[in-house]
């Protein structure tokens, strides 16, 4: 079975088909991609930064954002059309507020830096907010939301990405997936975590569909006449995703408002480019020019008991009878847990060979040896 556990679709080990996986310790992909960065020319550090962004992205279950994004980031600093001297510098600020160029740095560097900014000023006056333009493709958002529970706070993050959702009662892609993350803390490590895309799925999952040969489910997209499609070639080739909820019936426009939102928080409020604006996905004619937002706030300054409150609000979704016996009700971030606690009893994330196939392949055309190794295989 796939291994993508997330907020959208929450399957579980126990279910699905049986299926061969290449299973690759942490300390593997990390290196690796780090040697594929740097053989193109990043920074050590920042090759870290992004290693670190992605093998989070693959233990959590978020595979679209994991490993299977590498190729798109040595692009992207092999056309220069990416900078890598450089940090990113901070361009005007008050007590709880900042706004960031990123310099055109990789998307992690910029991310790391802002939500660490605004941790340091959610420490001093409660909360943090920081806006970020001249970004890049920063993985998964959670990874930056979470970075604020280390120091029991509220962590937000949104980002603006390509236009790929056609809005309600359109057929233009005019949106991104903008996602947004946000985390919370409650008692004894346990916490609220949501990491969700705007549209109905990231483009990634319908990617590694397309990859694997396999159809995508019925809603995640459209075709070029706005129609909906199971292949995921016609959504890849002139179609479009859909925003959360889909067509106008069904919710559809929540989705489409949530998006714009994101659009307000990070290409609006920084400066950045924005909607129909930011380049197309994965074309490196010019720079990504992102817009991200990044959040902290410190549950001290408001009322006392947070935490406590917070792990009653999660006990009462998960205590209650699921209509399911066999599906237990779930929290935001609980998913990933599981994910991440299964990779962890296996000694490994497994990938699908396919993958591993690919970035191998990829690796050796930019010049780096030392490969992804394919010779443990488990079926799960």
């Amino acid at each position: 079975m796939d291994l993508v556990l997330n907020f959208q679709d929450w399957p579980t080990f126990a279910e699905g088909r049986l299926s061969s996986r290449c299973l690759i310790s942490q300390i593997e992909v990390h290196g690796f991609i780090q040697r594929c960065l740097t053989a193109v020319g990043a920074k050590p550090h920042h090759a870290r930064s992004l290693a670190d962004v992605l093998v989070e992205g693959d233990c959590r279950g978020h595979y679209s954002h994991g490993l299977n994004r590498l190729d798109m980031y040595v692009k992207d600093i092999q056309t220069e059309i990416c900078a890598v001297d450089g940090e990113p510098v901070v361009e005007k600020e008050s007590a709880a507020t900042a706004l960031v160029d990123g310099k055109n740095l990789l998307g992690p560097v910029v991310g790391n830096f802002c939500m660490n900014l605004a941790i340091a000023k959610a420490r001093e006056v409660g909360i943090g907010w920081v806006v970020a333009h001249g970004s890049n493709h920063f993985g998964i958002a959670g990874y930056y939301a979470m970075q604020a529970l280390k120091e029991n706070m509220i962590g937000m993050s949104f980002t603006n990405t390509s236009p790929l959702v056609v809005p309600t009662r359109g057929k233009e892609r005019t949106l991104g997936t903008n996602p947004l993350s946000i985390a919370a803390p409650a008692k004894g490590g346990d916490s609220f975590v949501l990491d969700t895309a705007t549209s109905t799925v990231a483009l990634g999952k319908v990617e590694l569909n397309d990859r694997r040969g396999e159809p995508i489910p019925d809603g995640w997209g459209c075709d070029p006449h706005g129609k909906i499609t199971t292949d995921p070639k016609r959504v890849l080739t002139g179609g479009g995703l859909v925003p959360i909820g889909g067509s106008e019936a069904t919710g559809g426009y929540k989705g489409y408002g949530l998006g714009m939102m994101v659009e307000v928080f990070c290409g609006i409020l920084a400066g950045a480019q924005y909607s129909k604006y930011i380049r197309t996905w994965k074309v490196t004619d010019h720079v990504a020019n992102l817009g991200q937002c990044f959040v902290a706030v410190n549950p001290e300054n408001f009322a006392p008991g947070f935490n406590a409150r917070m792990s009653d609000l999660l006990s009462i979704q998960r205590d209650q009878n699921p209509a399911d016996p066999g599906s237990p009700v779930l929290a935001a971030g609980d998913p990933e847990r599981i994910n991440m606690k299964k990779c962890e009893e296996m000694g490994g994330i497994p990938y699908h060979i396919n993958v591993i196939k690919y970035m191998n392949g990829y690796a050796k055309k930019i010049g780096v040896n030392q490969l992804l190794p394919c010779d443990k295989i488990v079926s799960i």
